[in-house]
């Protein structure tokens, strides 16, 4: 989402600040005209905690492969302030209003160069960390949500809540997951065809790598379609890994 990001804010330009007090004013009059309901403000807080895990997690991988830029700047931490990002923020509690929430952090800087294993499989490594850090945040919710119910009767509003966090951390490591720029599963299978000499992965690679440039409008129109249009293209590509593993996760409370 980092390209998404930077792409939105060199298009708002010097009026950026003003642009998102309307949004603020925007989301605020549709606040005040929905009804809304718990799940709204349990899926932020899955949000929340699934960005600040996943960027958390990109920074700490960066630093241990040789790079501390992200640490110099403060990023590895699970302080989630330090990972918002406004434009991403306002994204995250519009679509949450919609019952799917969307949204990202600030891109955790990283110099390729300075990483083992080369810059390509470093790289993947990096990216593949933020998805895996949000299985594994989705996992130890999980086990305290079935510990809690196996000792006593679970509050409802407590399990909605649990159960809020590991599905939308389970949904953001798939949605990452994609490979396509410039979502963590493009940088991941870029690492893939870096294992292989063959002139194949070579010419794919290429390929893959000169979708960098549309990948943010593809990306954007993939979600367009499965918010607005009715074509859940999204949800048929992202859907059954996500209930895999929630089912896998919760077990008999899923």
């Amino acid at each position: 989402m980092d390209d998404i990001r930077r792409t939105l804010s060199r298009r708002l330009g010097p009026d950026k600040v003003f642009w998102l007090i309307v949004a603020g004013i925007f989301l605020a009059y549709i606040l005040m005209q929905t009804r809304v309901g718990l799940a709204f403000f349990f899926t932020l807080v899955g949000l929340l905690i699934a960005i600040t895990v996943h960027e958390c997690s990109h920074a700490w991988v960066a630093e241990l492969l040789g790079d501390p830029t992200a640490r110099m700047m403060g990023r590895v931490t699970l302080n989630p302030l330090r990972h918002l990002d406004p434009t991403g923020t306002v994204m995250m509690v519009i679509t949450a209003l919609t019952g799917m929430g969307i949204g990202w952090g600030k891109p955790v800087p990283v110099s390729p160069w300075r990483l083992k294993y080369g810059s390509r499989r470093g790289e993947a490594l990096v990216a593949l960390s933020g998805p895996a850090s949000n299985l594994l945040a989705a996992l130890g919710f999980g086990i305290v949500l079935r510990a809690a119910a196996s000792v006593s009767s679970l509050h409802p509003i407590l399990y909605l809540l649990l159960r809020s966090i590991i599905l939308t951390n389970i949904a953001i490591a798939m949605f990452n997951l994609v490979p396509l720029p410039p979502l963590d599963g493009h940088s991941v299978l870029l690492g893939l065809l870096s294992l292989s000499s063959g002139r194949w992965a070579w010419e794919a690679s290429q390929f893959i790598d000169g979708l960098r440039r549309y990948g943010p409008m593809l990306l954007l129109g993939l979600i367009i379609l499965s918010q607005f249009v009715g074509l859940n293209l999204l949800g048929l590509l992202i859907g059954p890994p996500i209930s895999f593993f929630y089912r896998l996760i919760m077990g008999p409370l899923a």
